[in-house]
């Protein structure tokens, strides 16, 4: 094993399952063995001055200190970047709302503005009206399905647009080329919460945004057992993403990085599964009494189906459903007996999950068109006929309130 940061492998035109195994399989992270061995450091020793005197001056080329990473993150960053065309690094962070706020923090100073979709993740709005109003940002929220006419909201200070698509909760589709279009016009940072997609249904920087982020803890984990994010930037953005990164002081464990790397080889087929699931259930719940609609962008009767079919290659496995009356408090009637859905936060493991939400309080400049409960569901492996039956058994008990 090397202590010289290698050049990517590249695995060359070949398939997305291909790709995933071979990403971050290169010379210098395995050489030989399957998986890149587990390396933790904080202290890096040097064989002399002239060797440490080498790394000063270079010192994302090889090891230099812990928080720059080992060979074991380095696979991991590597693999990521290489699954978005276009890309020129990815760093690491301790979750997926730190590598939103980082993003932020590397492109915004006091007295700029920034864009924010009105359906961004709810933390990701906690922080920028929370924390960057405190060093004078201006946030200002916009309609998700605005499209192209973002382009009348941007003023000479405005910095970056964060997009959002699907929208946590209630799943709207951006117009992501209109957007960035408008943007890269005005010299503005485009960068989108990829974590519903993934860069296997989804390639922002492709549909030119400068920034891709991603909650790891999802999708890319896929069990449950692990918090990490990721950002991956353009040539443009990638020096500016990477100082903010270290002067943060931003660092993820070799021990979860392995954990990630082992669950992206499984992720082509894992986000198969669940897609497939999903639709079967998000199907099912279409055509139930009791449900006002369904909430998923591959159905056709999604508001933004055709933006989706346009950018996406695909689904996952995450969506939502709205029901024709009642309260929240009637939904513990469907949801405490549940068998096959657990009931907590987080989503995109092996497991599937519900919980109640509420999007009014975390709404700015939109509104939904609904009023009865609205339940979000993360389909997991699960056998989907099972899935289905334990959700018709807690619309009977639900039904049976009224």
């Amino acid at each position: 094993m090397t202590n010289r940061r290698q050049p990517p492998h590249d695995p060359g035109p070949v398939g997305i399952g291909t790709r995933l195994v071979a990403a971050g399989r290169g010379p210098g992270f395995s050489d030989g063995i399957v998986n890149p061995p587990v390396m933790r450091a904080s202290t890096v020793l040097f064989d002399s001055l002239a060797d440490l005197d080498r790394a000063i001056a270079a010192p994302d080329a090889g090891l230099y200190y812990g928080r720059r990473g080992t060979p074991t993150q380095w696979a991991l960053e590597d693999a990521l970047t290489g699954l978005e065309p276009g890309a020129a690094g990815t760093k690491l962070f301790p979750s997926g709302v730190a590598a939103i706020t980082t993003a932020l923090l590397a492109v915004v100073g006091a007295g700029d503005d920034v864009l924010i979709t009105d359906s961004a993740y709810e933390p990701t709005r906690q922080f920028a009206d929370q924390v960057l109003a405190r060093f004078g940002v201006t946030t200002r929220y916009y309609d998700p399905c605005i499209g192209g006419d973002i382009a009348a909201l941007i003023q000479p200070n405005t910095r970056a647009i964060l997009l959002e698509s699907p929208g946590s909760l209630s799943f709207e589709i951006q117009d992501v080329p209109a957007i960035t279009a408008a943007a890269r016009a005005r010299g503005v940072v485009t960068m989108l919460d990829n974590t519903w997609g993934t860069a296997l249904r989804l390639q922002p920087l492709a549909l030119g945004c400068d920034i891709s982020l991603s909650a790891l803890t999802k999708y890319v984990g896929g069990h449950s057992d692990l918090l990490m994010g990721a950002a991956t930037a353009s040539e443009a953005l990638w020096p500016r993403l990477k100082a903010a990164t270290y002067r943060l002081g931003h660092h993820v464990s070799a021990d979860d990085a392995a954990l990630a790397l082992r669950g992206l080889r499984t992720l082509e087929v894992r986000l198969d599964r669940a897609e497939a699931s999903a639709l079967a259930v998000a199907r099912w719940l279409a055509w139930h009494p009791a449900v006002d609609r369904v909430l998923h962008p591959a159905l056709p009767s999604h508001p933004g189906h055709e933006l989706w079919k346009r950018d996406f290659t695909g689904a996952s496995g995450l969506f939502c459903f709205v029901l024709k009356r009642g309260r929240r408090a009637h939904t513990a009637a469907l949801i405490d007996g549940l068998v096959h859905f657990g009931i907590g936060f987080s989503w995109g493991g092996f497991e599937s999950l519900v919980i109640p939400i509420h999007i009014a309080p975390i709404r700015t400049v939109t509104t939904v068109p609904w009023s009865g409960p609205m339940l979000r569901l993360s389909i997991g492996l699960e056998d989907p006929d099972d899935l289905i039956a334990d959700l018709a058994r807690g619309l009977e008990r639900y039904e049976a309130q009224f």
